[in-house]
């Protein structure tokens, strides 16, 4: 170790974990966090600016200008080795950092579960890029479709139940039957939208009651639910299903599920599936120095399973990491991580969510508004969140949505 009261400290990536350790640490040690962008995207909305309620730039948020005021160095760049013996990572800017403790916040990255052409043909949603062209392609379709006056369909699928799922069609539903209605009312009467799930029902963490809640709200939105429905295929304009026929789908967007950004090859870590192998502590196995948290760590809770893939989880593991290090550098023992669940919700549209907190459950108006305050808090950045709740209240109060352009690359 370089000094017993500084030690040197790397971070991959800069997500809610990554930027949650660089905080904790802040004045305790030489903290250098790496990420591919300079800027922190706030996932759980992301959703918004696929389906034109929120403008791009109010969930994204400058890197430096979190960490400048903590005196928390930056690097653009992404890792393409390890050096374990000098304790050493190579980034593609080639330049090299030196470290006494490694922290691995990686992320996750889409899983298609090796189901064919969803690479090729599903839309994804783990970055500003992908949900601008997701609008894009739904607003390229949308005018396609204003060229008709006849019976000619476009069909939007999400694939996926679970809360992006949800959420996401909601969204699309809530854009069909409001800004596009006014803008061309015979082609919005003709977008179908599914929403498609293998399991038995949708929000499988929430109780049966909530989920069956969620699905009537979506339902009574225009969505169609298809439950115990196992994609064996999504096709250009289609998605075969297992035992059933093939669902029309000019557009499908992919929420069935990530894996962990597929990084421990390159880093030389040990893995449990897809994630880095780690002990209770979230020490990698056999790696003192290294750490793993958030969507890429192969932490598990106490039914054995990994747990889920969500902010909550990664912004607990990140401070808890960082006073890890800290009991290191003055000689204390390690302890186990434990993960406190503060619940769940989802917003299937305007005056309707869902909350489960525990025993307590919510859903309508009080658990939309719950919705609303808690991203609202979690978002970084005074500008974004005051672009947020303007963007908010302008679609509350108009039912419009500014943000539908065509901005991606082609």
């Amino acid at each position: 170790m370089a000094t017993s009261t500084r030690p040197r400290v790397v971070i991959l990536g800069a997500g809610f974990g990554g930027l949650a350790t660089a905080r904790a640490l802040a004045g305790k040690a030489d903290v250098t966090v790496v990420d591919r962008h300079n800027y922190q995207t706030f996932l759980p909305l992301l959703y918004q600016v696929s389906t034109a309620g929120l403008a791009a730039d109010h969930v994204a948020h400058p890197v430096r200008g979190i960490l400048n005021k903590d005196g928390v160095k930056f690097r653009m760049g992404s890792p393409i080795s390890v050096d374990h013996k000098n304790k050493s990572v190579k980034l593609d800017s080639s330049e090299s950092l030196d470290f006494d403790h490694l922290v691995v916040a990686l992320g996750s990255s889409t899983n298609d579960f090796g189901i064919p052409g969803v690479a090729e043909y599903g839309l994804g949603m783990k970055n500003v890029h992908e949900a601008i062209s997701i609008r894009a392609e739904i607003m390229r379709r949308f005018e396609d479709l204003c060229r008709f006056e006849d019976d000619t369909r476009l069909s939007i699928s999400v694939i996926g139940g679970g809360p992006t799922g949800v959420e996401m069609a909601g969204a699309i539903a809530e854009l069909v039957r409001g800004p596009l209605r006014n803008d061309h009312k015979h082609a919005s009467e003709h977008m179908d939208i599914y929403l498609i799930e293998a399991g038995p029902r949708i929000l499988p963490m929430f109780t049966e009651k909530l989920s069956s809640r969620a699905q009537r709200d979506l339902e009574k939105m225009g969505v169609t639910v298809k439950l115990n429905t196992a994609v064996q295929e999504v096709k250009p304009r289609s998605i075969l299903v297992k035992g059933a026929d093939s669902i029309p789908s000019e557009v499908t967007i992919w929420a069935a599920g990530v894996k962990g950004e597929p990084a421990g090859a390159i880093l030389n870590l040990p893995l449990d599936g897809t994630r880095i192998d780690v002990d209770p502590t979230l020490a990698v196995s056999h790696y003192p120095y290294v750490w793993a948290i958030g969507d890429i760590s192969g932490a598990k809770g106490k039914d054995g399973r990994f747990l889920p893939q969500v902010a909550p989880v990664a912004l607990q593991q990140g401070k808890f990491v960082a006073a890890q290090i800290i009991r290191l550098t003055t000689g204390k023992a390690l302890q186990p991580f434990k993960y406190r669940d503060k619940g769940s919700m989802a917003t299937i549209g305007r005056h309707k969510a869902v909350v489960q907190v525990g025993k307590f459950t919510m859903a309508g108006i009080p658990a939309w508004y719950a919705w609303l305050w808690l991203h609202l808090f979690y978002l970084l950045g005074g500008s974004n969140k005051i672009g947020t709740m303007a963007d908010w209240t302008w679609n509350y109060l108009t039912f419009d949505r500014g943000n539908r352009h065509i901005m991606d690359s082609m």
